[in-house]
């Protein structure tokens, strides 16, 4: 009985260690930091303007051991242990699209259009919900769901009082809140100080302007003018925009918070803290660096939010390397003299404003991960991210050796983590584009691994970012790995989480090529009319290419062939927009058709050239020559030859040596011929004359 005892005994103690991590918040497997030290600079030390703050270490005693008398379940604990025996299924779209199987998109501008779709009936249903609250009075759900309940918009108190002031601003009508505060102002009624902090931080957050609805939808004039000019950044993203990202905001001269904070009676440190953080935002740096300076002659403490914000603007405020990391380090030290207890966007703020300090800031971001160390504060992604920005900059001449990154994700490793800083959703992309650049496919790896550990993956970013995570990694896949893996992670990634675009695919027929796997071209093409790039010119001209640069066998001509009679019927149907005959292509699908016995349509094609202005090489005419010597066809050689003296080719002579050499002729074939060569070469000699 003694060994189940200790058994159970164990459990009791793991499950309460696990409680008392759910307690203090740290998320368990991320409950102990490790730093980050590159073996190159192990002489750098905690750096001493903030290592007072360092908690105290932990003494050998044991611990007390405290029994909890119950343990209390989260609500999705249940659905995530059952999530937790799910894998993903490769051969399933994403749960997004599996509402509707018939509106599943297949290609990446029908995700772009049903993401869009989405977003606009979700915008219009929050619309009709909140313009029409009085259509839902009702509740039926149940249980019920608070927040797809409408919304309260509209204002309960209508004096003119500072009851109403405070519901106004609740409701974040700026325009609204600012005349009820001059009516205030007018009538002698005091506002407290308090409520005028609050108006300050409404009209410091949004601009002095009115924030968008959530429902509203974007302004029809960007719409139309990013189609009108084409600009190919814009389409390119495919992100799901919002009012708030097109007005370019900025901080107005005399604006009503600065009029409102000038009119103010007195002022406390939150008035001019909040000032402080929306120039910043805005772009009036210098004016908040002045405002911080009015904060410290006036004997006051700024917050951490505050110090935050001005280590952000230090670029701005800067101009050479040198002064912005003396300024970083002034500030820091001003914080630990006002006592102000750093927080992780402290750091990461440090560590953002020193990627624009080149070389001389790679010191200075060892120190300050030294520091977050001795304050047990667990970075976050974009701590990563920043730091890897500060060691790999895109004109560093020797990348190997630095590997800070290695190290980075041996910190990562097997560490679930949770969205902390705005700038987390940048790690994954910019460190797999580091694995692209290193080309080190077992670092893409580690990243993936990382990537898939736990809910990480919904750090990944929006479909934008992971259009491009997931195009680097199958990039690297295409440039090192096997045929064999590389059509694995095809198979798994496309189309459920990625749908490739032409650099994508252009990979993967590099890949194909390398290993001679030229029977998966056909299979290719159909997936590359399913994604929607069978107008995309230069993808279907390498397709094209990779088919007719050699001769295969019968059978493997037979479906090239066929694949060129498939892209035939494209360019006809494409034609004068986005495909255009040229001669290569030309060519290339004549020659196709011609090795896999499709003469006839072969021969349709060299009437193609003439309608379309271009000229057949003298390597195509040899070819249909001896196709036409194999089979036998008399006829077929004489027209070809034909054919040469209608273009005027300079090769007309020789095919005409040909033909009457290795084919037995009739003395009526043999004058038809003769005459055909000397209105060629007469022809060709009056050219030469009109050119000189």
């Amino acid at each position: 009985m003694a060994a189940p005892c200790v058994r159970a005994c164990r459990r009791l103690v793991g499950r309460t260690g696990a409680a008392q991590q759910l307690e203090r918040g740290d998320g368990g497997s991320n409950s102990s930091s490790s730093i980050i030290i590159v073996r190159a600079h192990r002489n750098y030390s905690t750096s001493p303007f903030l290592c007072q703050y360092a908690t105290p270490k932990q003494t050998d005693t044991a611990e007390e051991i405290v029994v909890p008398r119950k343990k209390t379940w989260d609500k999705l604990a249940v659905l995530q242990a059952l999530a937790a025996t799910v894998n993903r299924d490769h051969t399933a779209v994403h749960y997004r699209f599996q509402d509707d199987p018939y509106l599943i998109p297949r290609t990446s501008p029908e995700f772009r259009l049903y993401s869009l779709s989405h977003e606009s009936g979700r915008n219009s249903a929050k619309y009709i919900v909140n313009t029409y609250p009085n259509l839902f009075q009702k509740d039926f759900a149940e249980p019920s769901i608070p927040c797809l309940m409408p919304e309260q918009l509209e204002p309960l108190i209508n004096d003119v009082s500072e009851a109403a002031l405070k519901e106004h601003i609740q409701l974040r009508k700026v325009k609204a809140s600012v005349d009820l505060y001059d009516q205030l102002a007018q009538a002698g009624t005091p506002v407290s100080l308090e409520t005028t902090n609050t108006l300050l931080n409404l009209l410091c957050v949004y601009g002095d302007k009115e924030p968008p609805r959530e429902d509203q939808l974007e302004p029809r004039e960007a719409v139309d003018q990013d189609e009108v000019t084409g600009d190919l950044q814009k389409r390119r993203k495919g992100r799901l925009r919002k009012a708030s990202d097109l007005l370019s905001v900025t901080w107005r001269e005399n604006n009503n918070a600065e009029r409102i904070f000038n009119l103010m009676p007195e002022r406390n440190a939150h008035s001019l803290c909040t000032m402080i953080r929306g120039m910043i935002k805005y772009g009036a740096s210098t004016k908040a660096i002045n405002m911080y300076t009015d904060l410290l002659n006036n004997r006051m403490k700024a917050d951490v939010h505050t110090f935050n914000a001005l280590i952000s603007a230090v670029p701005e405020l800067k101009e050479m390397y040198n002064e912005k990391v003396d300024f970083i380090l002034e500030l820091l030290k001003q914080m630990a003299e006002q006592k102000v207890q750093p927080n992780l966007l402290t750091f990461n703020s440090a560590l953002k404003s020193l990627r624009k300090c080149g070389s001389i800031a790679k010191g200075l971001s060892l120190q300050i991960m030294n520091e977050m160390k001795s304050l047990n504060i667990e970075p976050s992604l974009a701590t990563f991210d920043h730091l890897l920005g500060i060691f790999y900059k895109s004109a560093a001449a020797n990348w190997s050796q630095t590997d800070i990154i290695f190290e980075v994700l041996d910190n990562m490793k097997e560490k679930r983590f949770e969205p902390r800083d705005p700038d987390d959703v940048n790690f994954f992309t910019s460190a797999m584009r580091l694995c692209l650049e290193l080309k080190d496919l077992e670092l893409a790896y580690r990243l993936h691994k990382i990537l898939e550990t736990g809910n990480n993956w919904t750090l990944l970013g929006d479909s934008y970012q992971q259009s491009i995570y997931y195009g680097r990694f199958f990039n690297v896949l295409c440039m090192m790995e096997s045929i064999d893996v590389v059509l694995k992670w095809y198979k798994a990634l496309i189309p459920s989480l990625y749908y490739p675009n032409v650099q994508g695919m252009k990979d993967l027929l590099q890949a194909l090529d390398t290993e001679n796997q030229f029977q998966l071209i056909p299979h290719i093409w159909k997936d590359i009319k399913q994604l929607g790039h069978s107008n995309k010119q230069d993808l279907v001209e390498e397709v094209l290419k990779l088919m007719s640069r050699d001769k295969h066998s019968p059978e493997l001509q037979v479906a090239f062939a066929d694949c060129a009679l498939d892209i035939k019927a494209v360019y006809i149907r494409d034609q004068f927009r986005n495909l255009q005959w040229t001669a290569t292509s030309l060519g290339n699908v004549t020659a196709l058709l011609l090795r896999g016995g499709r003469t006839q349509d072969a021969w349709g094609m060299l009437q193609l050239f003439k309608t379309n202005n271009r000229v057949p090489g003298k390597d195509l005419l040899d070819e249909f020559l001896d196709q036409a010597k194999e089979s036998g066809n008399k006829a077929l050689a004489l027209d070809l030859v034909k054919l040469a003296s209608a273009f005027s080719l300079p090769a007309t002579s020789e095919l005409f040596d040909r033909v009457t050499t290795e084919f037995e002729l009739t003395e009526e074939e043999k004058r038809s011929l003769e005459e055909l060569e000397a209105t060629s070469s007469d022809s060709s000699d009056s050219s030469d004359s009109d050119r000189e």
